[in-house]
């Protein structure tokens, strides 16, 4: 990803533009106007910020930056038991925070409630633009008509096997999708117990990286207008994929990802991959220590000769509404996500994939990790983000989507529809929630 995604910042900066003409109601959280920073000028005295996040381990990430800025200090929420809804009860009561973790498909969303403060007035903020891989961005800054959000992390896909798993079955380490189905098949086949990965129904963003992964680019904006196609080929034929792995009992749809039932379940090595993104390395490690040197990381399994990768997940540090103290913000914010040790502390402690250019080329992101058997694991999940289709776009009512396509995949999984229909469900859902809000959509072709 090392250029400017002009169709992405195109379309977002479109979704930004629409969404402040639209103006959704006349209440401060959802006027769908920004708050634009009048000045950037330091603040008197000692200042304190708030800054809410769901990374483990960066609590020891500001202290380090707590004890090195006196006169800034900064204290940490952890939110990661209701992200989002944390946030909108915040915005609600006019106590958000000055900074807080805010993913890359929630910010269109979020934007249209007038959630973010334009911090453009500070030199030190624009001039951050160098430092990130322009796909995140382009994505904060929505088409550089602003500075709301500086990039944290990205979510370069791959595949965690349990390389045992398969040398003692005798199958080789899937490298297309068609192979991964026949190593389902002969793994359950092997052990009844055994399931080649699961299938979380209620995890829409995982979901969308497949997605991502095969092309199906599910917004672009064109005609003055958003064309929505949710439904597509490419989606339908990850839909139909995972469908037949469902029916033929080849994966479970028991687990949520990151839940004590999923490590419970592979513990007992009942589950024989993971596909997951560059920031899921630390959730195995730490929760699975008695299988150090068990697992490898290799690339997704490809469809055909295309050899696109996905994306999944990865955060921003949004200014948000009501920050009264921009200067110091950014302050904290650049160093955050741009400051060596800083970014080293959270990839040990947090798994974060840094969306900094920099922080791609640290030390430690060179270096055998133990867990995996010492391998260069994240030499994978380099190349992983070199082949992620950067045209893709998220929507400006991504949420409402999400939650629809979660309901969908539930039902589907539980025998009722099909992941196509929960597709369908998706795009109407799209539909409905930008003309709800009165912002012009088709459907794409």
């Amino acid at each position: 990803m090392s250029s400017t995604v002009t169709r992405i910042r195109l379309a977002v900066a479109a979704a930004a533009s629409i969404a402040v003409l639209a103006g959704c109601s006349s209440s401060p959280a959802s006027s769908g106007k920004d708050s634009a920073a009048a000045s950037c000028e330091p603040s008197k005295g000692k200042v304190t910020l708030q800054y809410w996040n769901t990374v483990p381990g960066m609590d020891k990430v500001v202290d380090l930056w707590n004890k090195k800025n006196p006169d800034i200090q900064v204290e940490m929420k952890n939110i990661s038991n209701d992200q989002y809804g944390t946030i909108s009860n915040a915005l609600k009561a006019n106590k958000a925070p000055e900074l807080a973790q805010v993913g890359y498909d929630e910010l269109p969303s979020l934007r249209t409630q007038g959630a973010f403060v334009d911090a453009s007035a500070c030199k030190e903020a624009t001039a951050a633009k160098s430092k990130f891989v322009p796909w995140t961005w382009s994505q904060t800054s929505f088409g550089d008509t602003g500075v709301f959000a500086m990039p944290q992390d990205t979510g370069p896909m791959a595949l965690y096997v349990r390389s045992d798993i398969f040398k003692k079955y005798g199958i080789a380490v899937p490298k297309t999708w068609d192979e991964y189905q026949a190593a389902a098949q002969k793994l359950h086949k092997a052990d009844p117990s055994l399931t080649i990965t699961f299938f979380d129904p209620n995890n829409a963003e995982w979901f969308n990286g497949l997605l991502w992964q095969n092309n199906a680019e599910m917004y672009k904006y064109s005609g003055d207008k958003w064309q929505v196609s949710v439904v597509s080929d490419q989606s339908k034929q990850v839909a139909d994929y995972w469908q037949k792995l469902i029916s033929d009992k080849l994966v479970r749809t028991d687990l949520a990802n990151g839940s004590t039932q999923m490590y419970a379940a592979y513990q007992k090595n009942q589950i024989a991959t993971y596909v997951g993104a560059a920031w899921g390395y630390s959730m195995l490690r730490d929760n699975l220590p008695s299988q150090s040197g068990k697992w490898s990381v290799v690339p997704m399994p490809t469809w055909g000769t295309n050899g696109a990768s996905g994306d999944w997940g990865g955060s921003t540090v949004a200014f948000m509404k009501g920050n009264k103290h921009l200067y110091e913000s950014v302050k904290f914010n650049t160093w955050l996500n741009t400051d060596p040790e800083a970014l080293a502390l959270e990839n040990k402690l947090g798994g974060l994939y840094p969306a900094a250019t920099d922080g791609l080329k640290l030390p430690e992101l060179s270096k055998g990790v133990p867990f995996y058997n010492n391998q260069k694991i994240f030499d994978v999940f380099a190349e992983s983000s070199k082949k992620i289709d950067t045209n893709f776009a998220w929507g400006p009512t991504q949420k409402t989507v999400n939650l629809t396509l979660q309901d969908a995949l539930a039902k589907a999984a539980a025998g009722s529809g099909t992941l196509s229909d929960a597709l369908t469900a998706a795009q109407n859902s799209a539909l409905k929630s930008m003309k709800d809000q009165a912002i012009p959509a088709a459907a794409g072709k």
